[in-house]
């Protein structure tokens, strides 16, 4: 019976209500599944007649208070078999399974033998019986999951192991057996366990269940019967596409279950189709999928069943989709006016994009887990074990992918990095120089990956269940789930097609923050452009000095006396950074680049094994005890908070000079082919405004020394990096001196908490689990401890000088909770990894869009 016939016999009851157009249902009351189906009545679509009971209702069931059961059968014909559905608010909460048939029994099977056939009305029988066991009963399943319905005597074994094992016979009267399958449903969803699971998925503690009771239409019978599923788009590329599967004599979502024996939708040469064997209501199926698709605003999953060559439309869910294909779902939809354009950029999560930049393990893929640890740079590799940098470079050289396995990395580990597929390290969290270079680079990137066990002399790493893995064989690493995998595992590739471009410039359109990106090279600014950032906000030269040429003419500065001695390796390193800014300024096309100067500690750029001391002592003609005391000498008890950053620049300036010098002699140079550079110059871990006022005179010096050189005039911005407290507390002083102000929040962080960011993931995971800290500090921006250091900085520094630039350049730039802190303290832009600019440029829309729908 459909609902173009159907009238309610009985009062509106808002607990149990029978589902018609105009019926009192409401998500938050009756639950998705519900609300879902008084829509396709609405559509006058063919759906069996359906009774919804709401949150209430099924609460009270739980708690022993049965509703009216004669009202509720009342409702139905007195023939009709029945099946009981969950309706909570987010399908992706769960809830029980559906429970078909109910109302089969001795007499009923009689009946629909005769209408239907013996064998069917006995399979019809048996799966109640099965079921009613299983899920109602309690009783064990190993009892029943052999029992075949084509087998002589197949329902007589059945009912009577039920009546063994139940010491009572199975139940014949249709209400009781209603009665127990919504009690049953209903305290399953109380249960303590279920609670967990869903709380897990985000649902409230007290969220609500509804059940839907309707009318079975069978699915097995003469003629043409049977069920199936169907959606009209690809649930991989969202693409259009019959997807699905339909099976003959068959009940509920059977047809997936068992697909070799399932039929194809359309025609297909592989083998018979439900086009060929029911062309009206294939049509049908197809002309429902589009009424549903304009009236519900969205790809639909159908669930469909075939009585004698009719029709019967089940249910409707939200269709099965990636990442991939939800954006492309979402611009479709746009694109032919059933939504608008805003609601299409607030339906893809800016997390999500971040897939479609990289490759990523295939949905369904096996996966065989060596263990896991920080998800720090999304994607996923397959590659051979390597230990040092020089053998992934090595394996680079022959074509052959590999992973980098590290206790921990380090600078001069990037060339290693560039050359590996994936990295693996035990120590690190997110701000690992492991993470910040692997989502910088895109490199998928496992860190802190404590719980296994590398044994690095040895040259094995042993995974937390004690297999022993060696350097050659081969794993996966998961950087989006934090996943370490054995072998190699089945992979999608990255997905930057037009719906993904024509989103993101719906995005940009609506945003209200610029984003730019931090980028070390010529390679990781082109990335950045292809991303359309807005410009580059943090440029770390100290990563251009590790490359080979590069490295030993930076020792023999360092092992200098004087600033004479210096000299001549400066000289040497002049033209290689001048080419270096002079391509970063081509590429970026007149846009903004921040170029950060020197900022490590002196000593990362010396070797610490043996055969890397002999091999300075070498290119600098000098006893390998002599190398080998200074390298002892120049080391320090903490060298993060040591000589480094702006106080290398005053101590040792001529390293500073060198680099301005460059900056200002390649700003002239591009500025020859394209627009106008202005080079903006950032001074990093500045704590007192005497800092920067010393450094701004030998910079203005330098400055004029080009333009005297050159005969060419140009302009230069000079900011700071905000990362010590001291300047977030000073800024009004510091402000005074600089045209910007950009916030370096992972070392702000860092200093803020004591906390040393590449060992934090030893123990982070335990303290967010334990409440200490909501989130890692260093993954989500702490708002409330070091925002309120960044907002006084803000604060104090626009009150000094009202014109002063600023933003943020530290990891929390990429992060969509971070950039919603940043609009409301009114910065004018976020810089994070190039491979994060699309989830900042998608989440600071949201931010915008969100913002005008609440006023």
């Amino acid at each position: 019976m459909t609902y173009a016939a159907a009238q309610q016999t009985q009062g509106d009851d808002p607990d149990i209500t029978l589902i018609t157009p105009t019926a009192p249902l409401a998500t938050p009351t009756h639950g998705g599944r519900a609300k879902c189906l008084q829509r396709l009545v609405r559509l006058d679509l063919p759906v069996p007649r359906t009774v919804a009971l709401s949150f209430a209702t099924v609460h009270d069931i739980a708690a022993g208070r049965m509703p009216d059961l004669d009202a509720l059968c009342a409702r139905f014909d007195p023939d009709a078999l029945l099946c009981v559905r969950p309706s909570s608010q987010d399908p992706d909460w769960g809830g029980p399974g559906a429970i078909l048939n109910i109302g089969m029994n001795n007499a009923r099977h009689a009946t629909l033998s005769q209408r239907i056939g013996t064998q069917a009305a006995t399979a019809l029988y048996l799966r109640f019986v099965q079921a009613y066991a299983v899920h109602v009963a309690r009783l064990d399943p190993d009892v029943f999951e052999d029992i075949e319905a084509d087998e002589p005597g197949g329902l007589s074994a059945a009912l009577s192991a039920y009546e063994e094992a139940a010491e009572a016979p199975f139940p014949q009267d249709p209400a009781r057996q209603l009665s127990e399958v919504l009690r049953s449903m209903a305290r399953a969803w109380e249960g303590t366990t279920a609670r967990l699971l869903r709380q897990g998925k985000g649902a409230p503690m007290d969220a609500g269940l509804g059940l839907v009771v309707q009318e079975m239409a069978l699915g097995l019978g003469r003629g043409e019967c049977g069920s199936g599923v169907v959606q009209m788009v690809s649930p991989e590329t969202g693409l259009p596409q019959i997807t699905g599967r339909y099976l003959s004599q068959s009940q509920g979502r059977e047809a997936l279950k068992q697909r070799n024996a399932a039929l194809y939708l359309t025609r297909d040469p592989r083998g018979p189709s439900l086009e060929d064997k029911a062309p009206q209501a294939f049509s049908d199926l197809k002309r429902h999928a589009s009424r549903m698709r304009v009236a519900l605003r969205e790809e639909m999953q159908i669930e469909f069943t075939i009585e004698n060559g009719a029709l019967h439309i089940l249910d409707g869910i939200r269709a099965e989709r990636s990442a991939r294909a939800a954006l492309r779902i979402a611009v479709e939809l746009a694109e032919d006016g059933v939504i608008p354009r805003d609601e299409a950029v607030l339906r893809i999560e800016p997390r999500a994009v971040s897939e479609l930049l990289h490759r990523q393990i295939a949905p369904g893929a096996r996966r065989d887990i060596l263990g896991g640890g920080v998800a720090a740079s999304p994607g996923a590799a397959t590659g051979r074990i390597v230990f040092t940098s020089a053998d992934a470079q090595a394996c680079a050289a022959r074509d052959e992918p590999c992973i980098l396995v590290r206790r921990e990395t380090s600078p001069e580990d990037v060339r290693g990095m560039h050359a590996a597929a994936g990295v693996l390290t035990e120590r690190g969290g997110m701000t690992s120089h492991a993470a910040v270079i692997g989502r910088g680079i895109g490199l998928p990137c496992v860190v802190g990956a404590a719980r296994m066990r590398f044994q690095t002399r040895l040259r094995q790493i042993v995974s937390e269940d004690g297999r022993v893995f060696r350097e050659g064989d081969t794993i996966t690493v998961d950087g989006t789930s934090g996943e370490v995998l054995a072998g190699k595992v089945e992979t999608v590739e990255a997905a930057l097609d037009d719906a993904f471009r024509t989103l993101m410039a719906w995005a940009d359109e609506r945003r209200d923050i610029r984003i730019r990106a931090n980028a070390d090279t010529p390679a990781d600014a082109q990335t950045a452009c292809n991303f359309k950032a807005d410009g580059i906000g943090l440029c770390r030269t100290e990563h251009m000095f590790f490359e080979a040429d590069r490295l030993t003419p930076m020792r023999e500065m360092i092992f200098a006396d004087s600033p004479e001695g210096r000299a001549g390796a400066i000289a040497l390193l002049l033209p290689m950074q001048r080419a270096d800014f002079t391509a970063l300024f081509r590429i970026m096309e007149g846009m903004p680049v921040c170029i950060r100067l020197f900022d490590p500690p002196l000593h990362e750029f010396l070797p610490s094994d043996r055969a890397g001391l002999l091999e300075l002592a070498e290119a600098l003609d000098l006893p390998l005890s002599d190398v080998t005391r200074r390298v002892e000498a120049m080391g320090e008890y903490n060298p993060m908070l040591g000589l480094r950053g702006v106080r290398l620049g005053i101590t040792v300036p001529e390293i500073y000079d060198m680099q301005v010098r460059a900056i200002f002699e390649a700003t002239l140079d591009a500025s020859r082919e394209g627009e106008p550079v202005v080079p903006e110059i950032m001074l990093p871990l500045v704590s007192a405004k005497r800092e920067v006022e010393l450094l701004r005179n030998r910079i203005d010096a330098v400055a004029a020394e080009v333009r005297n050189e050159r005969g060419r005039n140009f302009t230069y911005r000079l900011g700071v990096m905000v990362e010590t407290p001291r300047a977030c507390l000073r800024a009004d002083e510091i402000a005074q001196y600089a045209h910007f102000l950009s916030f370096g929040t992972n070392d702000l962080t860092q200093m803020t908490y004591g906390l040393s960011r590449d060992d934090a993931g030893r123990f982070m995971s335990d303290y967010v689990a334990q409440g200490v800290f909501a989130e890692d500090p260093f993954h989500v921006l702490d708002t409330g401890g070091v925002g309120e250091l960044i907002q006084l900085g803000v604060e104090r520094g626009r009150a000094a000088r009202p014109g002063v630039t600023v933003s943020i350049c530290g990891e929390h730039g990429g992060n969509p909770e971070s950039i919603a802190f940043c609009r409301a303290v009114g910065m004018d832009y976020v810089s994070c990894s190039p491979f994060r600019v699309p989830v900042a440029r998608l989440a600071a829309a949201h931010l915008s869009l969100k913002e005008k729908l609440q006023h």
